[in-house]
Parts: C-alpha cells; structure tokens; sequence
C-alpha cells in the first residue's frame, strides 16, 4: 500500500516545477475568490458563516480538495490500472484505497497552511480555539471511511459503465453547493437545514470547524455523517467483491 502511495505522489509532483506547493495553492486561491465575492461584491460574508470567513473557507475548501480528488481518482483507479490489477497476486480493493490515502497525505502536508492561518487569527484576537479542536482526527477519521465506502462503490462500477466518470463528475459540481463548504446550516431555511442534516460531509466539516468557529459541531448531525459513512464503507466492500469476477472479465 505504501509503495502504491509513493508512486502516485512521485508520479504527480515529478514534472511539477511548483510540486507540493499546488496542493495549498489550489484551495488557497479558491478561497481567495469566495472571499472576494462574499465579502466585497454581495457583502454577504457575516451572514452565511461565521468569522473570519476567510479561515471559514480554508478549512471547507481543504477538506473538499480531499474529497473530490479521491472520488474522482477512485473512480477510474481500475481501469487506469487494468493491466496491474489482473497481473498482480493483490487484494484487489488495494488499488482503489491507495488512491483515498494518497490523497489523504496531501490534505496532511496542506495542513501547516491551515494552522498557520489559525494562529494568525488567533494572534489577532478573531478566533478563540476551543476543547472541540480535539475531534479534528474524528472527522479525518470518518472522512476516510465516508471516501473509502464511495471509491469501493464507484470503482467497479466505472468498468461496467464508464459513462459512471461524467455523472460524478455533475454530482460533486451539485454537491459541493449542497454542502456547508461556502456558507454554514445556520444561514439556510429550516426546511433545507434537515435535508442538508443527510449530506455525510454536512457533520465531518463540523467537526474540523468545531475548535474555530462556535455553533459548529452538533453530535446529531454527526451521528447521521458516521451511519452514512460507515453504511456505505460495509457496501462499498460487499459490492467490490460482489462484482470483482465480472470487472476482471471486462478489463
């Protein structure tokens, strides 16, 4: 597994004059742009989070960065490894999971820009850090199983169906606006609020906001996002052995 996470790395940063450097620049200058908009053109900001709206925004964009990059690595990883996976005396769902931990590295090596940005904050009296910091590993922790269960899923799908890659691609363009990345659930209507409370990401990014910001972590809507998640994490693996046969035989 970890000689499989090396590669990718290796691979991705090889011909990268900037190397690990896009894995901060990339959410930075997204929240950068949110920023500006929010704040400046609809002056809307304080409204649809918490301040400082800029530390608000890093902390969403990151761990959607993790999020979209794994779905989408996860769903093509067997058909970009086709000729590995059949030659190879592996478990086969090691190539999708390789992919989430991959990914995985890179939001730990973007971290020291969030902290950085958090002690700045905090240096300035905008944010007072509290005891729910602590359950920052938590919503790793179920970030990882709510991706694992998803590229499980997604990956053997892709083979049989390829048209399976365009539609995630439309799904995470809507489910990123259906998720608190930009705003949090306390700007939207209640009705929405319950809807949204369904979203698995709805309680991760509570949980990695939860020692930053006040009204952040809220155990229901966390109990919700760790049965979501580890129901599609029992799936994802009862599914991946369910179709191996029919995925070898196609690819």
């Amino acid at each position: 597994m970890w000689t499989l996470v090396q590669r990718d790395l290796r691979v991705r940063y090889s011909r990268s004059l900037l190397g690990y450097v896009w894995t901060v620049l990339d959410p930075l200058l997204m929240a950068t742009v949110y920023f500006v908009v929010f704040t400046f053109i609809f002056k809307a900001g304080a409204r649809v989070a918490d301040r400082p709206y800029f530390l608000y925004l890093l902390s969403g964009l990151l761990a959607w960065q993790w999020f979209t990059a794994s779905v989408n690595d996860t769903t093509k990883s067997l058909i970009q490894e086709a000729k590995l996976v059949r030659s190879t005396n592996l478990p086969r769902e090691i190539w999708v999971i390789r992919c989430v931990v991959a990914k995985g590295v890179e939001y730990l090596l973007s971290l020291p820009v969030l902290v950085g940005f958090v002690l700045y904050y905090v240096a300035v009296g905008r944010v007072d850090l509290d005891w729910e910091l602590v359950f920052f590993p938590l919503g790793m922790a179920l970030q990882f199983v709510l991706l694992i269960g998803l590229g499980l899923i997604l990956a053997p799908i892709t083979v049989l169906a390829t048209d399976v890659q365009r539609v995630v691609r439309i799904v995470l363009r809507f489910l990123f606006y259906l998720s608190p990345v930009l705003y949090g659930t306390h700007s939207v209507p209640d009705f929405l609020r319950v809807v949204l409370a369904f979203n698995p990401l709805n309680g991760i990014l509570s949980l990695y906001r939860g020692g930053l910001f006040a009204r952040q972590v809220s155990w229901a809507e966390v109990g919700i996002s760790a049965a979501i998640s580890v129901t599609l994490f029992l799936v994802g693996f009862w599914l991946f052995s369910r179709l191996e046969r029919a995925v070898l035989k196609e690819i």
